[in-house]
């Protein structure tokens, strides 16, 4: 498979295994639900799915391939790390996906660090449940700014297109899987966690509490933050409470679950 056919097949092979992992997902939610929703799901989902297609159509325009074609320009001009050095195939691979990782688990620090960067990213934590659809509801700005920081990593690594694809769809299906409203079983669940960032891990992030919010970044795999000291062991996810989750500096508004609300939330005081 040449680059080319890779940035070709970026979009259709994002939705088809998007589609699936959510579609599992959900029905997952429905079979082993660990908290009782206290809002209308037709009014998060519409608000949340709706800034999840926003992102879609905003980031296809501008960057049609995503950070793949950035890594099939950084291939045809030979530019970045990689490119200059002797690593097979699979290793220049497996070294994209850990580096590009790693990139937005210190992106994610980076939004809850810098307070115009926060004013963007609270959009995502304002969401009063959390569940799968949580995974889609990042504002536009924040997906751009997400999108940039991917492509020069990329670039200066000099990532094969194939890596940066991989990564990607990892990534999303990790995000989706890791908001879901579910529990895995109490036996598995430490076991998972030692290596995959679990929807009980992920809800502590999640918490009204700023220091719980403060905590557990990463997306796919639990090393870095225990490598960077920022994780927390979660409790059991049902034990969860109603007003428990949402903003850790801000009370929790009906408007948070509108989508045109949500996309000036960044811009309003």
């Amino acid at each position: 498979m040449t680059d080319s056919t890779i940035a070709h097949d970026y979009a259709p092979t994002r939705l088809i295994v998007f589609a699936t992992i959510l579609a599992l997902l959900i029905l997952w939610e429905r079979w082993a639900a660990a908290r009782v929703s206290h809002i209308s799901r037709a009014r998060r989902w519409s608000a949340n799915f709706g800034m999840g297609l926003c992102d879609a159509l905003i980031l296809r325009f501008i960057f049609p391939a995503g950070a793949v074609s950035a890594a099939v320009f950084a291939a045809k001009q030979h530019i970045g790390l990689l490119n200059h050095m002797p690593v097979a195939g699979y290793q220049a691979i497996l070294a994209s996906c850990v580096l590009l990782d790693l990139t937005v688990y210190l992106q994610h620090r980076l939004f809850h660090a810098v307070p115009s960067l926060w004013r963007i990213h609270r959009v995502h934590h304002a969401d009063p449940e959390v569940d799968v659809s949580t995974a889609l509801r990042f504002h536009p700005l924040e997906s751009v700014v997400s999108m940039l920081l991917k492509a020069g990593m990329v670039v200066c690594c000099g990532m094969p297109p194939i890596g940066v694809l991989i990564f990607e769809v990892i990534l999303n299906s990790a995000a989706m899987f890791n908001h879901t409203n579910a529990s895995i079983p109490n036996r598995a669940e430490p076991w998972v966690r030692l290596i995959l960032v679990t929807p009980s891990m992920h809800s502590i992030h999640h918490s009204t509490d700023h220091a719980e919010a403060n905590r557990n970044f990463g997306f796919s795999v639990c090393w870095w933050d225990r490598l960077f000291r920022s994780y927390r062991a979660p409790t059991p996810i049902g034990t969860s409470l109603p007003g428990s989750i949402g903003l850790p500096d801000g009370e929790a508004l009906p408007e948070h679950v509108r989508l045109h609300w949500l996309l000036l939330m960044p811009f309003r005081e």
